[in-house]
């Protein structure tokens, strides 16, 4: 293979693509910082050994080249955390880095380690085209793309014969493939991508805790719950002044406070025998009847619904399960472009954390929901919203129903008092 080398970040990435990183905060302010100016060639920084690698404000959460991906093509289907750690463990974030495997024959190149072969897979048997991928393989260096068919591999990874896999299943799956993803052998691995990922820069700067405990490689990711913290066990820290007062004034939780013996100031949230911490059905289903109430720029969206889709991406847990954060299981990324982008500004979205709080989570939840409805500007159906929401708009098969939209309708009949309409869009 003929050897590559990239001087600037214009040898490296579309036209477009440089003017999205432009268009980062972060990124604009390290460049201007460092001398380079709009309009001209960016310098790509250097090791110590003249290789060119991507600084961490450059790769990292909600910024740049992992953030920029999730946005455009996997929002609400990959973290791009996960992206970022494994960047870190895989290439130390050096684009041309390029591994060789004698016994597989195996050659992996770029920021995430994709080899030709993986590569022509997601591209030819999935449909991964929104970038263009040459015979060349040297086209696997650039950034985007390789980030891009690296998420784009997990995304298939997250549900591997049709089943929702951990995060520890994806990670391990993506080191060692699907066959060692419970081996001892991906083991060590896990463990070093958990310690990276704790430690990138963008947990602490948007104030993200200490990792959760995920489940285990084999489990589901619906399977369990994040671990609650031993902090904002209570409704009120984790609840605005005003919405708490709107809670105590609905009169089914009013009911059920009062005979749980609740006091103004101090209400408990409920907790399973992990003392994860959870929403009994009337609570949630009261904080969807709120917000919807409130907020009119959310239309359509009916609270019943709201809540089924709750059930199943988070069973009610407050910080979520799996990899799905908050009531709705809504990431980061999602909940920050519908603020800034979809202009949906009822609640103020600063990191993943807020995303814990069961006001926070549903309001940013019903508004994806709410923009999936008008999806590609055509209005459209109950059954596309919910496939659109669970798997993203682009995997939505219509003629396929499946087990995840029985799950639904069941999901629904508990909240549901009146009959389903049958074959309309109750979303509307």
């Amino acid at each position: 293979m003929a050897s590559v080398s990239f001087k600037y970040w214009n040898d490296c990435v579309d036209p477009e693509d440089l003017d999205a990183m432009w268009m980062e905060p972060d990124v604009r302010a390290e460049w201007i910082d460092v001398g380079e100016t709009m309009g001209s060639k960016v310098h790509l920084s250097r090791d110590p050994d003249g290789q060119p690698y991507l600084t961490q404000t450059e790769m990292r959460v909600n910024v740049a080249v992992a953030g920029i991906i999730v946005r455009r093509h996997f929002v609400s289907q990959i973290d791009s955390d996960m992206l970022c750690a494994i960047a870190e463990l895989e290439s130390d974030r050096q684009p041309l880095a390029t591994s060789y495997n004698k016994k597989s024959e195996d050659v992996k190149m770029g920021i995430m380690q994709i080899s030709p072969r993986t590569s022509e897979w997601l591209t030819r048997e999935l449909g991964y085209r929104a970038y263009q991928v040459a015979e060349d393989p040297k086209f696997l260096y650039k950034p985007f793309l390789n980030v891009y068919l690296a998420a784009a591999y997990l995304k298939w990874i997250s549900n591997y014969d049709q089943k929702e896999r951990s995060e520890e299943f994806m990670v391990r799956a993506y080191k060692g493939s699907i066959k060692k993803a419970t081996h001892k052998s991906t083991l060590p691995y896990w463990r070093k991508y958990l310690s990276v990922k704790e430690s990138l820069p963008s947990r602490k700067a948007f104030g993200v805790g200490s990792a959760p405990n995920v489940p285990s490689s084999s489990a589901t990711a619906v399977s369990q719950s994040k671990e609650a913290s031993p902090v904002n066990a209570t409704w009120d820290s984790r609840t605005s002044g005003e919405d708490m007062e709107e809670m105590w004034n609905h009169p089914d939780v009013n009911k059920e406070w009062t005979k749980s013996g609740e006091r103004r100031g101090n209400v408990r949230l409920s907790h399973d025998a992990e003392k994860h911490p959870y929403l009994s059905r009337v609570e949630l289903r009261a904080v969807a009847e709120i917000i919807l109430a409130k907020h009119s720029n959310i239309k359509g969206v009916k609270p019943t619904v709201v809540c089924a889709v709750s059930e199943m991406v988070s069973m009610r847990f407050v910080n979520g399960v799996g990899q799905r954060t908050g009531l709705m299981g809504i990431d980061y990324p999602t909940a920050r472009w519908l603020y800034k982008d979809g202009g949906y500004k009822g609640y103020m979205v600063e990191s993943t954390e807020d995303l814990t709080k069961p006001f926070v989570s549903m309001y940013f939840g019903a508004a994806y929901m709410a923009w999936l409805s008008q999806y590609e500007g055509r209005e459209r159906t109950l059954q596309f919203v919910v496939q659109a929401y669970l798997s993203g708009p682009q995997n939505v098969n219509l003629q396929e129903t499946g087990p995840l939209w029985m799950k639904f309708e069941e999901a629904l009949s508990r909240y549901e008092e009146t009959r389903r309409e049958n074959g309309s869009c109750i979303i509307m």
